[in-house]
């Protein structure tokens, strides 16, 4: 059964002739016969008893109904998707790190609003693999989060990277570290540390960097604020391994010290990795993430050239240094 089919079995039950449905349809008048010959010999029952006006039979009676359903379902269907397709969605749901709903989304947010009033943005901050997850299950549009490339990989996803930055310490002003230019890792590896709660990157990426190491990670506290990492330290001998984007705010907090880490990794018993080949940048890769098909739809198209626009571009992480104190 097709469509077209039905199409033509409406219209001939509409105008009780087989020549005006032809006119209605814009086709020929065979066409529109062979279409209700073709329904008809599929389901095995005459739908018109053909004489001077075409009159619905038994089957063809108890077919109407279900013919309008299905044809008005699908015009239903085409119109909306018609509408997405123009842009015409009701709204925009973005899901993104903290760090990046803070310091590089407002402006795009903006532009965004400004550009499609009509549809309604919806941003949630979430941590990266909760945010990717999320994605996946299709609840929302867009994430902006610390790439993970097991929740990535699938030739469905796009990936585009908008910048790598450096991790640093954040800690007291008076903390002991804050003597050092750049933080060595054997030395973190003795303070206790606040971290991000479960489901968030950065507590991975953390957790598997000391792994690498042989060393255990001195986790006290879970946090999933800035804010709140920002108190906690303040108070104290805890220390935190967060990113450039992260600290900006902090910068300007005489309380608190910020350090580069010198990411060599120690030569001793709590490493078997040479320290003369490890790389001496600690980075984490901050991406876009969305389907492709997702891409066709005009809202979710502009909103990530917008924040292909907006964010800043490849930090230079050989010029991050020594700030707040």
């Amino acid at each position: 059964m097709r469509l077209e089919q039905l199409q033509a079995f409406l219209s001939v039950a509409q105008t009780g002739s087989f020549q005006q449905a032809a006119g209605k349809c814009g086709v020929t008048q065979s066409t529109i016969s062979r279409q209700v010959q073709g329904l008809e010999a599929e389901l095995g029952l005459s739908l018109f008893h053909r004489m001077a006006h075409a009159k619905l039979t038994l089957a063809g009676e108890r077919l109407l109904p279900h013919a309008r359903k299905i044809c008005q379902t699908w015009q239903n269907a085409t119109q909306e998707l018609g509408d997405l397709l123009a842009g015409k969605q009701p709204e925009l749901c973005i899901a993104a790190i903290h760090s990046v709903c803070a310091a590089y989304l407002p402006p795009v947010l903006q532009k965004f609003c400004r550009n499609y009033p009509e549809v309604q943005l919806r941003v949630t901050a979430l941590g990266s693999d909760r945010a990717l997850k999320v994605l996946k299950d299709g609840l929302v549009d867009v994430a902006v989060v610390m790439n993970n490339r097991y929740f990535t990989q699938g030739p469905e996803m796009l990936v585009e990277v908008l910048y790598n930055e450096p991790i640093e310490v954040l800690m007291a002003a008076s903390h002991p570290l804050a003597k050092y230019d750049r933080v060595p890792m054997a030395e973190l590896i003795c303070y206790p540390q606040v971290v991000f709660k479960d489901g968030y990157g950065m507590q991975r990426m953390v957790q598997d960097e000391f792994g690498r190491m042989g060393a255990k990670l001195q986790a006290v506290l879970e946090l999933n604020t800035l804010d709140a990492f920002r108190g906690v330290v303040r108070q104290g001998e805890l220390i935190a391994l967060l990113p450039h984007s992260a600290l900006l705010e902090a910068r300007d907090d005489r309380t608190l010290a910020i350090r580069p880490i010198d990411h060599q990794r120690p030569n001793s018993k709590v490493s078997a990795i040479s320290s003369a080949t490890a790389d001496p940048i600690w980075t984490r890769e901050v991406v876009l993430v969305t389907t492709h098909d997702r891409m066709q739809i005009p809202p979710i198209a502009h909103f990530c050239q917008l924040v292909r626009e907006f964010v800043p571009p490849q930090f230079d992480v050989l010029k991050v240094g020594t700030t707040g104190s």
